[in-house]
């Protein structure tokens, strides 16, 4: 579904990936790991076209999507819940979701404005809440919700439980479990490397802008030198 290959990127004269490859199957889970600063948000803004390589492809259902803007990117199908949550503050849960709803492929049954309040309950109750009354887990799950709206085929959520208390943290992982089993195709960044185990196929762990090792929740869990060496666990 998502190909990445060799993909480089810098800022200005920094440079941040140094050939990234990474690939996710339909109805996978992907995860990207490793600590903070070794490029997993600059791999999730080149993938969304918010910043542009310097070299490598990113192919998408065979498409090529360097040098697309990034509406274009989401309307091919990729739906991000980006890192910080960044909801609508001014516009109400309501209005923050049907602002993004789109159903572009037809679905017989897409994601609508009762159906993520039926997936996501908290919403339902403070539908007419502004985006900045709501605690930083009913942001979170409205950022998934908006990003559903627009009915992608892969969900990208960048640091999707960073700052949420455990409660809310088990909350979010127990819908990305439901979405998976649903079979949509997420990639996955986040800290709790044990739940990430849990939800997840195959882990890439990013160190200083590469790819240093990848394998399956299996593998992860029994390698203590990766967890210890790459991601401080």
């Amino acid at each position: 579904m998502l190909e990445v290959r060799d993909l480089q990127t810098a800022y200005g004269q920094s440079q941040v990936l140094f050939g990234v490859n990474l690939e996710i199957q339909p109805g996978q889970v992907v995860s990207l790991l490793g600590r903070n600063g070794m490029g997993k948000t600059t791999t999730v803004r080149s993938i969304m076209g918010i910043v542009r390589p310097q070299q490598g492809t990113i192919s998408f259902q065979n498409a090529s999507l360097v040098g697309l803007p990034s509406y274009r990117i989401a309307q091919a199908g990729i739906g991000l819940v980006p890192e910080g949550r960044q909801v609508f503050p001014n516009l109400t849960v309501r209005e923050n979701l049907l602002a993004t709803a789109a159903n572009r492929r037809g679905g017989s049954d897409p994601w609508t404005l009762e159906r993520v309040y039926l997936f996501f309950p908290n919403l339902k109750a403070r539908s007419n809440n502004y985006g900045n009354q709501l605690s930083g887990g009913e942001q979170q799950m409205l950022a998934i919700g908006r990003a559903l709206m627009t009915n992608p085929r892969l969900l990208i959520l960048d640091e999707a439980t960073e700052g949420l208390a455990p409660l809310v943290r088990s909350e979010i992982y127990r819908s990305i479990e439901r979405l998976k089993a649903e079979g949509l195709s997420i990639l996955l960044i986040d800290k709790d490397v044990r739940a990430l185990t849990r939800a997840a196929d195959v882990h890439y762990v990013l160190e200083k802008g590469r790819v240093l090792w990848t394998g399956t929740s299996a593998q992860l869990a029994a390698s203590q030198d990766v967890q210890h060496r790459y991601l401080g666990v």
